[in-house]
């Protein structure tokens, strides 16, 4: 089977845009989502009159609706807003900035097809041509790099706040480009924006030329990014969800039980040999049903309920697979070691010799920490010896996994690629591991 076999529905062509904001903590990163809501007249006037402080519209209140994130003035975990312009919709998320919640950053950025990366010009030595970026902004940074996320824009904020915004905009931006070359992130602008007086965010500043800028504004920007491409041209490979043991609609299933998830890689249609992991078990697709019950070939991205000619054992967290692509390809026959890129984001260390849940599609498996190959050090972008990794530390590790799990480098997919760690006793989401 071929993709071209496969046609995408109209709705391919249409998608929402998920994106994030993240970046350093206090950089404006809430507000400038409440920028975005209000001067795009995505909100109601009742919501709006609920955000008042002191006489004063706090657009931050827009996103931190948790009653801590209200007392601490942070944010804690993220937000999602919905809106749409004339020209596209969007699903933007509210990260975190704080390193505690880094773990919040990543579960957002993992599934988003666009970043905003806040960057705070008062906190910079923006007079100085060699500045240094913050800390925070460069692991998010990086963080995105090896979340594969296909769009990247900086947006230096604050800078109606300094006394020389042309100088400032000039050194940050090119202190992010210089950055973002060596550590290999593509850059898709860098815009200047004040998101508490709305300059270039959705409406050009009331300035002409403002810091030397002549370009689009950040929501233009926004409206015109791609979305992320579906695996449709990978082999086949779908993660069970949810077995209906018992189909009420028997003309669709032929009494079979039907084995509802999400496409993973490829697509499905009626005829193709699948093998199931771990089992092994070989079976032939009778049916595929979309996600209102309608039997319609599926492709990468969208739901599926799949009937197969016999019965065989298969339970959520299984896997179907490809026959013929995943043993030619050798990609999805399935390994018991893994060497990953991890994201370390428990409070604990991690050491060597530890064992952990880990978490593939809706698959659990233990899987045991054999080496720490090296630490990515965010300022110098070095890789350097290590024993071990601490809270929110970025290093490359190898894996040794109870049972099979059918993998594919992170950059060829991010779905089959993707995996997360658990710890056992207290069922913290411990790390995120990018598969080498």
């Amino acid at each position: 089977m071929t993709t071209a076999e496969l046609t995408p529905t109209a709705q391919d062509t249409r998608s929402a845009l998920r994106l994030i904001t993240c970046g350093s903590v206090d950089d404006g990163k809430s507000t400038l989502i409440g920028r975005l809501l209000v001067d795009s007249k995505a909100v109601l006037q009742d919501h709006l009159a609920g955000v008042q402080r002191h006489g004063q519209t706090d657009l931050a209140l827009l996103t931190d609706g948790l009653s801590a994130e209200r007392e601490q003035g942070i944010t804690i975990d993220v937000a999602y807003r919905y809106f749409s312009t004339e020209a596209r919709k969007f699903i933007i998320g509210d990260a975190p900035g704080h390193e505690q919640y880094t773990r919040n950053m990543v579960t957002a950025a993992s599934s988003a097809d666009a970043a905003v990366v806040l960057v705070d010009a008062t906190k910079l030595n923006w007079a100085d041509a060699a500045l240094q970026l913050l800390p925070q902004t460069r692991r998010h940074s990086l963080l995105l790099k090896l979340l594969r996320v296909p769009s990247v824009v900086f947006a230096i904020n604050k800078l109606d706040a300094v006394e020389d915004s042309r100088t400032a905009f000039t050194h940050i931006a090119a202190a992010l480009r210089q950055f973002a070359e060596q550590a290999g992130i593509p850059v898709t602008a860098i815009v200047p924006v004040s998101a508490l007086k709305g300059w270039n965010v959705v409406d050009a500043s009331e300035q002409a030329g403002w810091c030397g800028y002549s370009g689009p504004t950040l929501l233009e920007i926004l409206e015109g990014l791609p979305v992320t491409p579906a695996d449709t041209a990978l082999p086949f490979a779908f993660a069970v969800q949810w077995v209906e043991k018992f189909s009420s609609s028997a003309d669709t299933s032929q009494g079979r039980r039907v084995f509802w998830g999400r496409v993973a890689t490829g697509g499905v249609q009626p005829g193709q040999a699948v093998r199931i992991m771990p089992n092994g078990q070989t079976a032939v697709v009778a049916q595929v049903l979309n996600h209102v019950r309608e039997p319609q070939a599926v492709l990468a991205g969208h739901s599926a309920g799949i009937v197969l000619d016999r019965e065989v054992d298969v339970s959520r967290g299984d896997w179907l697979l490809a026959v013929e692509e995943g043993e030619a390809q050798g990609g999805l026959s399935g390994s018991r070691e893994i060497r990953a890129t991890v994201a370390w984001l428990d409070d604990e260390t991690l050491v060597p010799g530890r064992v952990y849940w880990a978490l593939h599609g809706h698959r659990w498996v233990k899987a045991k920490i054999k080496r720490i190959v090296h630490r990515l050090d965010i300022h110098t972008l070095a890789e350097e010896e290590a024993s071990q990794l601490e809270p929110n530390a970025i290093g490359h590790i190898e894996l040794a996994l109870q049972e099979p799990l059918a993998t594919l480098p992170f950059e060829r997919s991010r779905t089959l690629g993707s995996l997360v760690l658990v710890d056992t006793a207290s069922h913290r989401t411990s790390g995120a591991l990018l598969v080498l």
